[in-house]
């Protein structure tokens, strides 16, 4: 942005003519043209990294509306809405995690720990996977390795980035297709699930297709990637400045035990105890502000349009630079400082100066 623009610029990126969004201005237009100028693009290593044998001859780039409408049209699995439901269940994975991980022990892996638990909760809502530590530190090993190759050369040779993760990828898809195998053999006795990987294998596409094991694979996979490592690295930096701020952490705890204590033995948390964790939510604001868990996402040019007097053509590939705003001393005064009071009502930045997670893949 010092070097070229603040508003957009052109570069190329991946062997892809690219322009690159930035700004308030920048997060709204591209927020706001989803699906009618925008489609989601993967650059080629995730292409081929989560490419099944049976999407070689016909993937394109471009994530198809008919896969994203499959997947909300499921029932409620990704819409904010299904929080609701899932808060409950969350706690419960959460306290049994912190039990089994950190209680008792004099030092713990932040960041690995972290991506355990996201990869815990993700196999559960996605795959319907309970109670299977051993399968779930597996399934964190390799997506740890495939999310190291995301965004580098497809150079697939021994010794590369890029060839452990598609060994990974190979790995982690037939643990995946172990698991549908597993998951059909149930629910053909009788077994009730209630998943998203479940919704895809009994239920046609919107254009009537019933979606291949290997395609299923692919989609789960990319779910999960796609989630791990934003809330993973949220987290950990979450436990970093929280160390590093002693009274900030005494204001964090003493909310979290207001609500605690509001609650029975052994009853869950709700979605209005977590509207009550205002300062909570305000000090992981501040944190994913000083440490975007996203810099950035891709998108495709469907159709011709003209912005801040350029006209960017159809095929074109667009980056998001969603972290282009956090540090503007315009939106966050003295924005070096680590100060949770800043998202608060009355002083709150404007819209689209702080978006964490973009806004979809």
């Amino acid at each position: 942005m010092k070097r070229h623009s603040s508003k957009l610029f052109k570069t190329n990126s991946f062997g892809e003519p690219t322009v690159v969004f930035c700004g308030i201005s920048g997060h709204k237009f591209i927020a706001s043209n989803e699906e009618k100028v925008f489609l989601a693009w993967r650059p080629h290593s995730m292409q081929k990294l989560f490419r099944s044998s049976y999407q070689k001859a016909a993937s394109q780039a471009t994530i198809p509306r008919a896969d994203a409408v499959q997947i909300y049209r499921a029932p409620g699995f990704l819409k904010p809405e299904a929080l609701v439901r899932y808060i409950e269940t969350m706690d419960t994975l959460v306290q049994e995690h912190l039990k089994l991980h950190w209680d008792g022990k004099s030092t713990v892996e932040v960041y690995h720990l972290a991506q355990l638990l996201v990869m815990t909760l993700s196999a559960r809502f996605f795959t319907g996977l309970e109670d299977n530590h051993g399968r779930t530190e597996r399934f964190t090993e390799l997506m740890n390795i495939i999310t190291s190759g995301l965004h580098t050369v497809t150079l697939s040779f021994p010794g590369t980035t890029f060839y452990r993760a598609m060994k990974a990828a190979d790995a982690m898809r037939m643990e995946v297709l172990l698991l549908i195998k597993e998951k059909k053999a149930a629910m053909s006795s009788g077994v009730q699930m209630h998943d998203i990987m479940s919704f895809m294998l009994f239920n046609a596409d919107p254009t009537c297709r019933f979606v291949p094991e290997n395609e299923v694979a692919d989609k789960i996979m990319g779910l999960i990637a796609g989630g791990i490592h934003s809330p993973s690295m949220a987290t950990s930096y979450l436990i970093k400045y929280l160390g590093e701020n002693p009274e900030i952490c005494d204001k964090v705890r003493t909310e979290q035990l207001e609500i605690a204590g509001s609650k029975q033995s052994g009853e869950a948390l709700n979605w209005d105890d977590i509207q009550k964790m205002k300062y909570s939510w305000g000090v992981a604001l501040e944190v994913m502000r000083l440490v975007p868990p996203l810099q950035g996402t891709f998108r495709e040019v469907i159709t011709d349009f003209t912005y801040e007097g350029y006209t960017i053509p159809e095929g074109w590939k667009v980056y998001w630079s969603a972290s282009s705003t956090n540090k503007i001393s315009e939106y966050f005064p003295a924005p070096e400082e680590f100060d949770p009071t800043r998202f608060e009502n009355s002083k709150a930045p404007p819209a689209y100066s702080n978006i964490p997670f973009g806004s979809g893949p």
